[in-house]
């Protein structure tokens, strides 16, 4: 069993790290010849060199301290869920923890932006076990047909919430603000005492009790969250009022913690709507898809059917100004479709019969037949909005250390805030001489306070004022609004890595045909010396019986000008070389110079042309009558019309640009020329490709291959990015980490102008959630912020980072 590849699905990586510990381990393994370990796709390739039993691989596995399962035993269930309840990321990797250790769980992936849940698992686990096991946790499990409604039921409630919440607290607090800014008393002070320990207790422990009971899980399972620090601090800012009650010498925080349980609700519904405008992009590519269409029944009439009704196979009409149903084939009918929500081009595309046609597309003009030919999941619109899920679950390698440093922010956040209560306890003068610094300037420094008073105040703001919220979302929204922003502009990026390495990209590969040129060759330019229709008419006669494509570029030439073909007998094909036929009983031979010489004609008052046609690198074709020559036509693939624009674009932004091809050198050279390329490789195998791109990277250039997906597959998967240059419909190219859905090189340029620009903002995100932490909490830690502005400051954090992202929306990616 030589060399024998065998799949692990692998569970319990948390990061990259992990796969490389795992990978080495495996690697050292006397049976392993050789051990891929992904961490994205959680899979181990592992090539055996001996027989090797799957129990023994999978011990090895587990000793490293993971766990794995043969791929071919694997039949796992995916599961989709939208969670309800989580207020920040520290929430999401709370559940990804607690459901990753249960029996039948493959791997979970709960994604705190978009409130999604995808969770694999084996035939033996039901759903409702996952449910009940997240209800445990404080969160609920909601499955995704229920998705719309329950998130709009959980805005409102939200809404609801903390608008109730304020009724109570807003009264509360102004009086606390008379009191603490002017002195001022509005209502006899014992009395007030006793309204505020009765009112504040229903906005903390029943309007926030989801906050409370979340409090309550974390302690118990030890995974603590956002909602940690706000349940602690606001119990720890009414109890004060209790321990007053009791007769203890100490200030009275009961208000401030209301006020802590209300902005905190402020905050929640505001990154909820937030989130939700990030994560639009779905449900707006969902709308757009088509509700009705027009079915032909056998005997022509027509019923209105929804779309969900139809079956591949059905014939659909689709008149003026209505949109494509799904995706199919034209079968009757001409006109011009606005493909503008599939490709981003806004130009609309003629199309006639035989020609496809795309789900949610406009037909302006005329009205059309179309047989259905791919219908639900199998659609154009579904397959990219399937993409753009996945895509936006991924991760940036930046990330790794935000998640990092999230998963320890909580517990640091916990001992930093006892720390801060055994200071304040033990040196309260210490503490005291800082305050009297800032007593004129900051009005709620108190310092007839009793030191447990200073010290409560001084632990309460460092609990709310640390916010790991705005880390866990940096990246997680630039992506969600990135990935958004081009699945409507034609450009799918199916991986976050891509985003980070588009950044560091120093070269640009292009394979030439179909990508740099139209991929179908057409006729250029020709010479005769007979009447010019005649020739075209001559030529093509004789090349429509071929299939080859030099022959449909002549008769598409001869078809342009309306010119009618002859029939043709003896029709003999010569393979590579030719054909003969004759035409009104004329002997007429059409084919390449070598053909003509084998055949000793003489082409020597056409040898000028030849050479032009050669040099600017045209295919050349010769045509003779009864043994002479009457002349020559240059064939080639025609340059896309803005691949000009997009090289020099590219180059613009400091990309040096490579061209791979099969076409001999002379031909690549004429194409490399007109474009701008600056480096060229000419008559390759597809194997070369691949060479190619490791050489590039060899000499320490980061690499983007561009390619049609198919011939090119593996070279995109080699570049560091591989960008697929789509075909309408063709656009589930798994080799590429960024698929374009138009044929057009300037999507090329917009990928990579989207892709450093929503790393521009998770850079940024970065930037100010750390900034904010590093600058408040001292601030906390020494008694100069209020809990309340502390928990303003904390949600505004949050609401900035979001609102960062959101402005990737508005990007321009011409310039």
């Amino acid at each position: 069993m030589q060399n024998k590849e065998k799949i692990y699905n692998i569970t319990g990586m948390s990061c990259t790290s992990c796969s490389a510990n795992l990978e080495k381990a495996l690697n050292k393994a006397d049976f392993v010849n050789k051990a891929n370990v992904q961490f994205t796709s959680k899979k181990a390739f592992i090539t055996l060199n001996q027989e090797v039993s799957d129990e023994q691989i999978i011990k090895l596995i587990q000793d490293t301290g993971y766990d794995g399962i043969p791929q071919k035993e694997n039949h796992s269930n995916s599961l989709k869920f939208q969670v309800a309840g989580m207020s920040c990321t520290s929430c999401a990797a709370n559940i990804e923890k607690n459901l990753a250790k249960m029996a039948g769980v493959i791997n979970v992936k709960v994604n705190f932006t978009d409130k999604s849940a995808i969770i694999n698992t084996n035939d033996q686990l039901e759903p409702a076990i996952l449910k009940r096991k997240v209800k445990e946790l404080g969160y609920q499990l909601i499955d995704a047909a229920e998705k719309e409604d329950k998130t709009k039921d959980f805005l409102k409630q939200e809404k609801n919430r903390l608008s109730i919440a304020w009724v109570i607290t807003l009264p509360l607090t102004i009086k606390m603000l008379f009191e603490m800014l002017g002195g001022i008393f509005l209502i006899n002070p014992t009395f007030a005492f006793y309204l505020d320990i009765i009112f504040t207790f229903p906005v903390i422990f029943i309007i926030g009790f989801p906050v409370i009971k979340s409090t309550w899980g974390a302690f118990k399972n030890f995974s603590f969250n956002m909602d940690s620090l706000i349940g602690v601090g606001t119990i720890a800012a009414y109890s004060t009022g209790i321990l007053r009650l009791l007769g203890m010498e100490i200030e009275n925080f009961a208000v401030v913690g209301a006020m802590i349980m209300s902005i905190n609700f402020i905050g929640n519904y505001l990154k909820e709507k937030a989130t939700g405008r990030a994560s639009q992009a779905i449900q707006q590519l969902l709308e757009l898809g088509a509700k009705s269409a027009n079915l032909l029944k056998e005997d022509n009439t027509e019923i209105k059917v929804g779309v969900d009704e139809l079956i591949v196979g059905d014939r659909v009409r689709v008149r003026p100004g209505e949109k494509i149903p799904v995706d199919g084939i034209i079968i009757e009918g001409e006109t011009t479709i606005d493909e503008s929500i599939a490709t981003g081009e806004s130009i609309p595309v003629d199309k006639k019969t035989g020609d496809s046609v795309i789900g949610a597309t406009i037909n302006q003009q005329g009205s059309i037949i179309i047989k259905i030919e791919k219908t639900g999941k199998n659609t154009f619109l579904a397959q990219i909005i399937k993409m753009v899920e996945e895509a936006q679950g991924s991760k940036v390698p930046i990330q790794a250390f935000a998640d990092k440093v999230t998963s320890y922010f909580v517990p640091i956040v916990f001992i930093t805030a006892l720390l801060t209560l055994l200071f304040w306890l033990l040196f309260p003068e210490a503490g005291k001489s800082v305050l009297q610094l800032f007593s004129q300037t900051l009005p709620w420094i108190n310092l007839e306070r009793s030191y447990l008073s200073m010290a409560l105040f001084a632990t309460i703001a460092t609990l709310v004022i640390a916010c790991p919220c705005a880390l866990g979302l940096a990246t997680p929204t630039a992506l969600m609004v990135g990935m958004g922003k081009g699945a409507t502009s034609g450009i799918l990026i199916r991986n976050g890595e891509a985003i980070q390495t588009s950044r560091q990209l120093s070269t640009i590969v292009f394979d030439k045909t179909g990508t740099i040129t139209m991929g179908k060759p057409e006729v250029v330019a020709f010479q005769t010396n007979i009447d010019e229709k005649l020739f075209l008419q001559l030529t093509a006669s004789v090349e429509k019986l071929s299939e080859h494509p030099l022959a449909r570029a002549i008769i598409k030439k001869a078809e342009d000008q309306n010119i009618a073909m002859i029939q043709t007998n003896q029709f003999q094909a010569i393979s590579g070389k030719g054909i003969i036929a004759k035409v009104e009983n004329e002997d007429i031979l059409v084919g390449s110079i070598h053909f003509f010489q084998q055949k000793k004609l003489n082409y020597e008052n056409f040898t000028t042309q030849i050479a032009e046609y050669q040099k600017s690198g045209y295919t050349v074709i010769l045509t003779a009558k009864n043994q002479q020559t009457i002349g020559v036509i240059g064939i080639a693939d025609t340059i896309k019309t803005d691949s000009i624009q997009a090289i020099k674009d590219l180059q613009q932004i400091g990309l040096e640009t490579v061209m791979l091809t099969g076409d001999h050198e002379k031909a690549a050279t004429a194409i490399a020329n007109k474009v701008g390329i600056d480096q060229v490789f000419s008559q390759l195998l597809p194997e070369d490709k691949i060479k190619i791109v490791r050489d590039l990277q060899k000499q320490g250039k980061t690499v983007a291959m561009v390619g049609d997906g198919i011939n090119d597959a593996p070279a995109l998967k080699q570049a560091n990015v591989g960008i697929a240059i789509g075909t309408g419909t063709d656009i589930a190219i798994e080799s590429a980490d960024i698929t374009l859905v138009s044929g057009s090189l300037i999507g090329v340029v917009k990928a990579i102008r989207l892709s450093r620009a929503t790393f521009q903002k998770i850079k940024q995100n970065l930037f100010w959630a750390f900034f904010y932490n590093i600058i408040a909490v001292p601030l906390a830690v020494m008694g100069l912020l209020h809990p309340a502005i502390a928990e303003i400051a904390m949600a505004a954090s949050s609401i900035n980072v979001v609102g960062n992202s959101l402005r990737l929306a508005r990007v321009n990616l011409e310039k």
